[in-house]
C-alpha cells in the first residue's frame, strides 16, 4: 500500500515536471506535416524604370547648361540639356538675308511677265524702224509685210518672250524655296541644340558637364520615367517554362517583401547563356529605386509538384549554428535534439524538411534560446537545498 502512494506520487510528480519543462521550453507542440511543395528559385534581378532613354547631341558644340543632377524630376518638355548655337545664329541671320533678296528678285520676275502679258514687246511700236513714215504705219505695212516675206514672226517672237519672262519667274521661285529651305533646315538644328524631356521623369546617369564639348551621337544624359517601376531579369530557359503574363511572383527589395507581375517575356534567348529577358512590373509605392538589386522567388517548373514534410518557422531554435529542433520522444517521454536539413522556403510561413523529421513528429513551437532539458529540475534541487 506504502510503496503503491509512492509509485503515484512519482507519476504526479514526473508529470508535473514534464509540464513545467514543456510552458518553459515552448508554447504548444506542433506537428511535421506532409504538404504539396511550391518549390522555388530564387534569382537576382536589377529594378529599372517603366521606361528609359538616352539623349545624345545631334550637333557639335559646347554644352551650355544640363537642367539639375542625378535624381532630379522634370515635367514633360523641360529642357534638360542646351548646346551653343552662337554660329547657327550668326548663319541664320545670312539666310534671312538671301531669303529677302530671293523674294525681291521673284517680285520683279512676276512683274516683267506681267508687263509681258499686257503689254508685249514684240507690238511695241517705238521699236520699229519707221521706214521715214510715222512708226504707228509699221504696225498695218512693216509688220505685216515682214511676215509675209519670211523675214520674222511676230507670233513666236510673243511666244518667246512670254517663256523667257515665265522661266525668270520660276528660277526667283526656286531660290526663294532653296533659300526657305535652308533657314528650315537652320532651324531644325536649332531645335536639336536642346534636349527637353519626352516624358515625366527623373535624370538617371549624367554623362557631360556644363564646359564639355560634345559631337553628334554623343550620350548626354539617361532620362527614365520612374512614377512605375520594373524587375529586369535574365531568368534560365528552365525557369521561364512557369511563368506566364500577368503572374504574380514574390519579390524582396532591400530587405522588404512584395509582389510583382510579369509583364514582357522576350520571345528570344540568349545564345551564349541560355537565359531570357524577363520584366517584372512592380508595385506603385514600392520602396525601391532604378539600379537597386531585387531577389525573385520563382516557381520551380522541373521540379513539378511533390509532397514534403514542412513545419513553422518558428519551430527552429534561435542562436545554433546548424538548423535544429525540439522533436518530443513519445517512447521515453521527453524532448530530444534533433539537427535537420531546410529545403525551399513554403507558403503560410512553413520551411522544407529534407532530413531530421518523419511526418507526424511533435516538435516544440517557439522553443526559448538556450534552454536545455532538465534545466527545470536543477533549478527546482537547487531550490529544494536552500
Amino acid at each position: 500500500m506504502k510503496i503503491n502512494k509512492i509509485f503515484s506520487l512519482g507519476f504526479v510528480a514526473s508529470f508535473a515536471l514534464l509540464l513545467t519543462t514543456v510552458s518553459i521550453a515552448a508554447d504548444v507542440f506542433v506537428t511535421v506535416e506532409k504538404t504539396t511543395s511550391n518549390s522555388q528559385t530564387i534569382l537576382g534581378g536589377t529594378v529599372i524604370p517603366y521606361k528609359e532613354v538616352t539623349l545624345t547631341a545631334q550637333l557639335p558644340g559646347r554644352i551650355m547648361s544640363i537642367a539639375g543632377e542625378v535624381g532630379a524630376k522634370f515635367p514633360t518638355g523641360t529642357v534638360l540639356v542646351k548646346i551653343n548655337t552662337d554660329a547657327l545664329e550668326a548663319k541664320k541671320d545670312l539666310l534671312n538675308a538671301q531669303l529677302e533678296s530671293a523674294q525681291a528678285a521673284l517680285k520683279n520676275a512676276q512683274s516683267r511677265y506681267t508687263r509681258e502679258i499686257v503689254s508685249p514687246r514684240s507690238k511695241d511700236i517705238s521699236s520699229m524702224p519707221g521706214m521715214g513714215i510715222p512708226s504707228m504705219m509699221d504696225i498695218y505695212f512693216t509688220r505685216p509685210f515682214a511676215d509675209a516675206m519670211g523675214v520674222t514672226n511676230t507670233n513666236y517672237n510673243r511666244y518667246s518672250d512670254l517663256l523667257n519672262t515665265a522661266t525668270g519667274v520660276t528660277q526667283a521661285k526656286s531660290k526663294v524655296m532653296q533659300s526657305w529651305a535652308q533657314l528650315n533646315e537652320l532651324n531644325a538644328n536649332l531645335k536639336n541644340a536642346i534636349s527637353v524631356a519626352p516624358f515625366e521623369g527623373m535624370i538617371l546617369k549624367k554623362l557631360v558637364e556644363e564646359g564639355d564639348t560634345v559631337q553628334p551621337g554623343q550620350p548626354l544624359l539617361k532620362f527614365g520615367f520612374v512614377k512605375y517601376l520594373r524587375i529586369k531579369a535574365d531568368v534560365p530557359e528552365v525557369l521561364v517554362s512557369g511563368l506566364r503574363p500577368k503572374m504574380v511572383v514574390p519579390v524582396k527589395i532591400n530587405g522588404q517583401m512584395s509582389e510583382a507581375r510579369v509583364s514582357q517575356i522576350q520571345p528570344v534567348a540568349d545564345a551564349a547563356r541560355h537565359t531570357v529577358i524577363v520584366k517584372f512590373d512592380l508595385k506603385v509605392g514600392v520602396n525601391a529605386s532604378p539600379g537597386m538589386y531585387a531577389e525573385l522567388y520563382l516557381p520551380d517548373g522541373s521540379r513539378g509538384l511533390k509532397s514534403v514534410l514542412t513545419i513553422p518557422k518558428t519551430a527552429l531554435i534561435k542562436g545554433r549554428s546548424l538548423p535544429s529542433l525540439w522533436v518530443w520522444d513519445d517512447t521515453k517521454k521527453e524532448v530530444k535534439l534533433h539537427l535537420v536539413r531546410l529545403g525551399s522556403e513554403q507558403q503560410n510561413n512553413r520551411v522544407e524538411v529534407i532530413t531530421g523529421v518523419k511526418e507526424g513528429d511533435k516538435v516544440l513551437d517557439n522553443p526559448i534560446p538556450g534552454w536545455m532539458p532538465g534545466d527545470d529540475k536543477k533549478e527546482t534541487n537547487s531550490n529544494k537545498q536552500h
